[in-house]
């Protein structure tokens, strides 16, 4: 199987596919860091892989991408309490948070936090633009809602995995 890459960015359902795939067999990094561990995961998703696509694209010609979209006044309020509890981490010469994360986190978002709904959603837009425009056109691009009832069924055809039942 190609590699998987899970683009959305966090708050997005990165988890909830990273615990779907995991049920479907495949061995999953939800972040990763390293070199090993992209080389070892069949799916990687969250930081770096929402920022770095790609770079990735190119390391791995044969992957897919999996951009996830969510409501984006839920992912507002949702990302709005995550970044409000990694903030401190996030500051770059004193967080503690890996330099990917920090690197990942200040690409999309601002350093000035908190941010208001509106900064966020231009965040959110100007990301899922960016995303879109590069992809455009091909076929080993999907997107899906994870809120969204055949989301699941949608990412099983897109991978090739074999639907139980069927």
């Amino acid at each position: 199987m190609s590699k998987v890459f899970i683009i959305g960015l966090p708050r997005t359902g990165t988890t909830s596919i990273s615990v779907a795939l995991l049920e479907m067999g495949l061995s999953v990094a939800h972040t990763a860091f390293t070199k090993k561990a992209f080389e070892m995961a069949d799916a990687v998703s969250d930081a770096p892989c929402f920022i770095d696509y790609m770079y990735l694209d190119t390391l791995f010609p044969n992957a897919k991408f999996v951009y996830l979209n969510r409501d984006i006044d839920k992912w507002v309020l949702s990302i709005t309490m995550l970044l409000k509890k990694m903030a401190p981490h996030l500051e770059p010469k004193t967080g503690k948070f890996n330099p990917i994360l920090k690197r990942s986190f200040h690409q999309v978002f601002p350093l000035t936090l908190p941010l208001t709904h509106t900064s966020l959603v231009d965040c959110y837009l100007k990301h899922q633009q960016a995303v879109f425009s590069y992809f455009k056109d091909r076929d080993d691009f999907l997107m899906i809602d994870v809120s969204e009832e055949d989301s699941l069924l949608k990412l099983k055809h897109f991978l090739g995995v074999a639907i139980k039942g069927n």
